[in-house]
């Protein structure tokens, strides 16, 4: 009995389907790629039910013969491979003749090309089977519509997320294709409604565009020309840190990219200046010779193989440096790491210190209660004798405050004599969390009405909608306001004022990052933990003396104190024993 057989074509073809048509995205990447690489100056997009139901994808490139348009959906036929040596430096976007009778496979597919010079033609492929080519009406380019995602497969169709999720995605990996080509005009439609409309223009106005005005407004620009490489692009500065990698857009050669080497460099740039968990948000354009780079590694397409990457990745970290105005050390040039930034900015032991800055800014009070001071004595009056300070009670173990360092460091002393270093944010960032908590778990955060509602554009619009009964729990009340843009018309009255854009920003990709099946607990969890963060006290923040004790103080009541938010430590300690080991006493 022979235990090995060949699988039927049908089964083999929805088996390899899998691999290139894995959920609405795919397919949207995977035509719109095919309409960049046919010359397109405009490309029209549309997704009804998440994708699942129907996607559309016009273009007015080259279009395709009728012998070529059969031949477009044979697997393995391509136009983008005229010789065989080009498997090693690619130059197109979409090489593997795949993708059409992929999604042909496991879906109703319909073309329909026509050339500048020739007639338009159309041919259907449903579940894998081919029809013939007939004439039909068109104008120049290409028209494919996709009906019925995974019909033939209703197992994969089980699996998608929700018509939204699916959607969203799909719009992810049309904006990320647009950003990589600003030359090119888009144009998309979600359920109907239009959600993208973009003109040819230069790099900088399609970055505006897709990241934001505010984003391209304060980032830094980033350049590098070089005999193999050459970079572009804008970085967002250590105050435009996202809470997930979501706003790193990587683009090489044109293709939109999520390189592991490339965040690694990203990372690397930005390790000094940048907070534990906060994910720095860049557009990065690089050019290199296609020899020199293998994107035939992942599926998708989505990493690639650098024959250089240890060049690469110091190119690009010396120029992120360069632009953050970042010291680039002696191995700079090379890999653009220059060591610990506390060595670097030290400066000599003989240099004179610089004057204190300024006692009090405008900025409110920390909400925090404490004693005001005492009234000052009256002139005529003789100041009373020094005294020495008074030992920290014993049942203040963070104990008295004693100075600020670097305006972010409360420097203090407990009772045992050990010294105190509390982070002021992950501290203070603490506090409202748990206060927030408690006000949810009475019935829900107090909400100040905003005295003009704030319109805030951006791309998670609609999933923050979705999320907006829940968001209102929390106090923070919001509702459309067209497509991609929400209206605030209140906030946490615990938070103050802050600047609703990254917040909301924050909070549309905290919800992505969770996901919608997670528990309702988990997501209002994630949210606390994001409206606590912006609702703290930031590093830089100069403090009154009363304030620091006060922090100490609401420290020493709260629960999970001993850590923020995101787990990161709120103090250290160093006791009389470790000093002294310090100093070699012990």
């Amino acid at each position: 009995m022979n235990l090995i057989r060949l699988l039927p074509p049908a089964t083999a073809d929805r088996i390899a389907a899998g691999e290139v048509v894995e959920r609405p995205a795919a397919v949207v990447k995977e035509l719109v790629e095919n309409a960049l690489d046919a010359g397109a100056r405009h490309i029209r997009v549309e997704i009804e039910e998440g994708g699942a139901g129907r996607i559309l994808v016009e273009d007015d490139g080259c279009g395709m013969s009728p012998e070529d348009l059969a031949l477009s959906v044979e697997r393995h036929a391509t136009s983008k491979l005229p010789e065989e040596a080009m498997l090693f430096a690619i130059g197109t976007l979409g090489f593997r003749g795949e993708a059409l009778p992929s999604i042909g496979a496991v879906a109703r597919l319909a073309l329909t090309s026509r050339t500048k010079e020739g007639a338009a033609h159309r041919l259907t492929v449903e579940g894998g089977r081919k029809g013939a080519v007939t004439p039909a009406a068109g104008p120049p380019g290409t028209r494919v519509e996709v009906r019925d995602l995974f019909f033939a497969t209703p197992a994969r169709r089980k699996f998608l997320r929700s018509p939204r999720a699916e959607g969203d995605a799909a719009l992810d990996s049309l904006r990320r294709l647009a950003l990589a080509w600003p030359q090119v005009g888009f144009e998309a439609l979600l359920e109907g409604r239009p959600v993208l409309r973009l003109a040819p223009e230069g790099r900088e106005a399609r970055i505006a565009a897709i990241l934001g005005p505010d984003f391209a407004a304060a980032a830094r620009p980033v350049e590098r020309r070089g005999e193999t490489l050459s970079l572009w692009g804008l970085a967002g500065g250590p105050a435009q840190g996202r809470p997930t990698t979501a706003g790193q857009h990587l683009v090489v050669n044109g293709r939109p990219v999520k390189d592991p080497l490339l965040r690694m460099a990203l990372r690397a740039a930005y390790r000094d200046v940048m907070a534990p968990g906060r994910h720095p948000a860049a557009a990065l354009f690089l050019e290199l010779p296609p020899a020199l780079v293998d994107v035939n590694v992942h599926p998708m397409k989505t990493e690639l193989r650098f024959r250089e990457p240890e060049a690469v990745r110091g190119a690009v970290v010396a120029a992120l440096r360069r632009a953050l105005g970042l010291p680039l050390g002696e191995a700079g040039a090379r890999l653009g790491y220059a060591g610990p930034a506390a060595l670097r900015r030290a400066p000599p032991l003989s240099a004179p210190l610089s004057a204190p800055p300024p006692a009090g800014f405008a900025e409110a009070r920390l909400p925090l209660a404490f004693a005001p001071p005492p009234p000052l004595a009256a002139a005529a009056e003789p100041p009373p004798p020094a005294e020495p300070p008074a030992a920290p009670p014993a049942d203040h173990p963070l104990g008295r405050a004693l100075a600020q360092v670097m305006d972010t460091y409360i420097l203090a002393e407990a009772p045992d004599g050990a010294l105190i270093l509390v982070d002021q944010h992950a501290a203070h960032e603490r506090l409202t969390h748990e206060r927030l908590h408690a006000e949810l778990v009475a019935g829900g955060v107090r909400a100040q009405p905003l005295l003009l509602p704030a319109v805030v554009e951006l791309p998670g619009a609609a999933r923050l909608l979705e999320a907006a009964p829940d968001l209102a729990r929390l106090g923070l009340e919001i509702e459309g306001f067209g497509p991609g843009a929400v209206l605030v018309r209140a906030l946490p009255a615990l938070l103050g004022a802050p600047d609703p854009a990254p917040l909301l920003r924050d909070l549309a990709e905290e919800l992505a990052e969770e996901g919608e099946g997670a528990a309702l607990a988990l997501r209002l969890d994630a949210a606390i933990a994001r409206l606590a963060c912006h609702g703290s006290v930031r590093a830089g923040r100069r403090l009154a003396p009363a304030e620091m004790d006060a922090l100490l103080r609401a420290m020493e009541r709260t629960p999970r104190a001993a850590t923020c938010s995101h787990g990161r430590p709120t103090f250290l300690r160093l006791g009389p024993g470790e000093m002294a080991r310090l100093f070699g006493r012990g």
